[in-house]
This record gives structure tokens, C-alpha cells and sequence, in this order.
């Protein structure tokens, strides 16, 4: 899959991590073994719950700067009926 899209994962602990990738399996791998971004290091992912495939990078930030703002109730429910995949890349 080419272009850029807007993923929500869901982490230990419960809380949800909002990010931005053109390649979800390598980012997700990042992520599971540190290499990712520092919240998903002391959170380790659990899976993917949303994803949105945009036009272009800008769109993507711009999409992950308003998912970011939301409270967390908000984010449950875009992931719950507005995307969810339920998978786990790489596995």
C-alpha cells in the first residue's frame, strides 16, 4: 500500500496513540520494539484500532494534530465504529 495514512493503536494501560506512517507494518514494528516514537515505549502497543488513508503527508499531520486533541472518549469511539481493523501488522 503506497501513500500516507493516519493510525490509532491501542496501548498497555489502555490509553490510545495517535500517529502518522507510509508504511504501517514498519512503523507498527517500530513501535513493539522500542524503536518508535518514546510514549509507545513506556506504552507498548497492543494493536491497531483505526486507519485512515489520506491524499498526501499534509493532510495526515493535519488529521493527526485534530485526532491528538480529542479526549480520550472521543478517540474510543472513532476507533470503535469509524475505522477499527482489529489487526495486529507483522503477525
Amino acid at each position: 500500500m503506497t501513500g500516507w495514512l493516519v493510525y490509532m493503536l491501542a496501548c498497555q494501560g489502555g490509553s490510545l496513540y495517535v500517529g502518522v506512517t507510509n508504511d504501517l507494518v514498519r512503523r507498527f514494528t517500530a513501535h513493539q520494539t522500542g524503536r518508535g516514537a518514546r510514549y509507545t515505549r513506556a506504552h507498548p502497543p497492543l494493536g491497531v484500532v483505526f486507519v485512515q488513508h489520506v491524499a498526501d503527508k499534509g493532510e495526515a499531520l493535519a488529521l493527526e494534530y485534530r485526532l491528538r486533541r480529542l479526549p480520550p472518549s472521543d478517540k474510543r469511539h472513532i476507533a470503535a465504529f469509524h475505522g477499527s481493523t482489529g489487526i495486529t501488522p507483522g503477525r
